[in-house]
């Protein structure tokens, strides 16, 4: 099929890594226990580390080699957020907690559960809630495409 990209660089990242990660495992169970005598295995297992590290070598290369076939659909990817509102009810159910709104949870449940939610729902329905205006100001300028919780913290913290 002409309009498919072949993912064969992922099916070989796919199998590098899976034999990376046995000779690793084996690593990891083999080289911490003392048999309390010579134990000339481990001089073997320990030559073997190269092995391991160049399948995890050959296996991101491949990613990055499929990575670069990829096309991003931008237009299609800030369309599908546009029509998710449900995305924001984790902002808003923060913010429901941090006022002690009483079972926030649920009552974001009743509002996006199974049912389309647009921008004008979730906006009648923060406007309804206890919270300060300026909270509510906050979080009536989300939207889907710019929420984002605390991604960035998540990732500088890796």
């Amino acid at each position: 099929m002409p309009h498919k990209v072949n993912p064969i660089d992922f099916e070989n990242s796919e199998g590098n890594l899976g034999i990376a990660n046995a000779i690793f495992n084996h690593f990891a169970n083999k080289l911490p226990i003392s048999r309390f005598q010579r134990d000339l295995s481990d001089s073997t297992v320990m030559r073997s580390i190269g092995v391991g590290a160049a399948h995890s070598l050959i296996a991101y290369r491949a990613s990055c080699a499929g990575m670069k076939k990829l096309d991003v659909n931008a237009k299609l990817m800030a369309d599908e957020l546009d029509n998710h509102w449900e995305v924001l009810a984790e902002p808003v159910q923060t913010v429901m907690r941090r006022y002690a709104i009483e079972e926030p949870y649920e009552k974001l449940k009743d509002l996006t559960r199974g049912k389309g939610i647009d921008a004008e729902r979730m906006r009648e329905f923060i406007l309804k809630l206890e919270i300060p205006e300026s909270e509510k100001e906050r979080l009536i300028n989300l939207t889907p495409s710019t929420y984002i919780g605390n991604a960035e913290a998540a990732a500088k913290a890796i």
